[in-house]
């Protein structure tokens, strides 16, 4: 049996802001509205994020994304041109760096989300 993440709801402040900058900075469809309350991105054939508005207090979460090297380069270069702060240590000081072993950047949101974005995931063994 293969299991697969199909979609996530992720609490914001402003969906439809959140949305936006998440599917330009990843250059991926997003859209103001979609099934129900959320915004969603659609980050790829099979995995949707579907932000929703909250007033509730709401945990940050933490989201991370493999990318092919070339689509690392071009998201990156969108995250600098957006002049988002980003570090590359998990909780290390805004340094604009790429982590120098693992390849890695981290920036937060205004909802205050980390996201994270590679090219090699540390999580699991190399196949």
């Amino acid at each position: 049996m293969t299991i697969e993440l199909d979609h996530t709801i992720v609490p914001s402040r402003d969906k439809v802001a959140a949305a936006r900058m998440l599917g330009e900075l990843l250059g991926v469809p997003w859209a103001p509205s979609g099934l129900g309350s959320f915004a969603p991105v659609y980050v790829n054939e099979g995995l949707t994020i579907d932000f929703i508005d909250t007033d509730e207090a709401f945990p940050v979460y933490h989201y991370c994304f493999r990318v092919p090297p070339a689509d690392f380069a071009a998201i990156l270069e969108r995250i600098r041109a957006a002049e988002i702060p980003f570090r590359s240590d998990v909780h290390g000081p805004v340094d604009m760096q790429v982590h120098p072993h693992y390849g890695n950047v981290y920036w937060n949101v205004p909802d205050g989300h980390m996201w994270e974005m590679l090219t090699v995931s540390y999580a699991r063994p190399p196949a």
